[in-house]
């Protein structure tokens, strides 16, 4: 689906549910595609809507700087365009930089909240580095390059060899501009600690335990600065565990959207 905002494009699907809405945000250099297996098998439980941020899948670029704010706010012209009023909002490494974002512009639009193999704090001067490493690699390599960089980290070493080949083919058909600004944004993204204790809506923290990108760490510091935050270690998994082990995610996941069972 695609609708204009801002006079741009920006596209999303949506299981068109009446169910408790479901927004998943997907993480760098991915699209909407990679939340496939939680559509097909979250459909019966919520209204599960999944939009490319800015520059991926369908959705344009703005005019000026992307920035993780600015992807926020545009999840919450979707949800107005929507007419959704409250969502769960679950997001994946950069996509739980946009939801911790989402939240703190805008809290009384989310229920829910679900960070996914992401982290609150700032890029360390290192982190930074390594950013302005990959943009420079976009430019020169193209989106084949960022694969083949960062394909060993976002899974285990056990991951079938089709399920490699399906992520290489999502990462792509990424424009480099997108996966440029992308980066950017990362790199340039104010520390989210501090507001972790304002954060007072049910908080799922789900993390694979293989992951070597952001460490499990990150999820601890996570749970510790959210008040009654639960926690998910999903086993055999790497950087995107929803698409990894989609069973034992769909799982942790369908417990907590329990919480808002009325």
């Amino acid at each position: 689906m695609k609708v204009m905002i801002g006079g741009r494009e920006l596209s999303w699907t949506d299981t068109e549910g009446e169910g408790l809405p479901l927004v998943l945000l997907h993480g760098y250099p991915l699209d909407s595609t990679s939340w496939s297996g939680q559509s097909l098998d979250l459909a019966d439980v919520a209204r599960v809507i999944a939009p490319d941020l800015a520059g991926f899948g369908g959705t344009a670029l703005p005019d000026g700087p992307v920035t993780i704010d600015g992807y926020a706010l545009d999840v919450l012209h979707l949800l107005d365009h929507l007419k959704v009023g409250q969502a769960v909002v679950c997001g994946v490494s950069m996509g739980g930089y946009v939801a911790l974002a989402l939240q703190r512009q805008f809290p009384v639009r989310v229920r829910g909240l679900v960070l996914v193999d992401t982290r609150a704090g700032a890029d360390s001067a290192d982190a930074k580095a390594g950013r302005d490493e990959a943009i420079e690699l976009a430019r020169t390599g193209g989106a084949a390059a960022i694969a083949d960089k960062m394909l060993p980290r976002l899974l285990s070493p056990s991951a079938p060899a089709a399920q490699v080949s399906a992520l290489r083919g999502v990462i792509v058909r990424q424009r480099v501009e997108g996966l440029v600004a992308a980066v950017a944004a990362m790199r340039d993204r104010p520390d989210a600690t501090g507001g972790l204790a304002a954060i007072d809506v049910p908080t799922l923290i789900a993390h694979g335990l293989e992951d070597t990108l952001i460490p499990f760490s990150e999820a601890e510091i996570l749970l510790a600065g959210i008040k009654g935050a639960d926690l998910a270690k999903i086993a055999g998994a790497a950087h995107l565990p929803n698409l990894e082990r989609p069973d034992a995610f769909n799982a942790a996941l369908r417990e907590f959207l329990k919480r808002f069972e009325s």
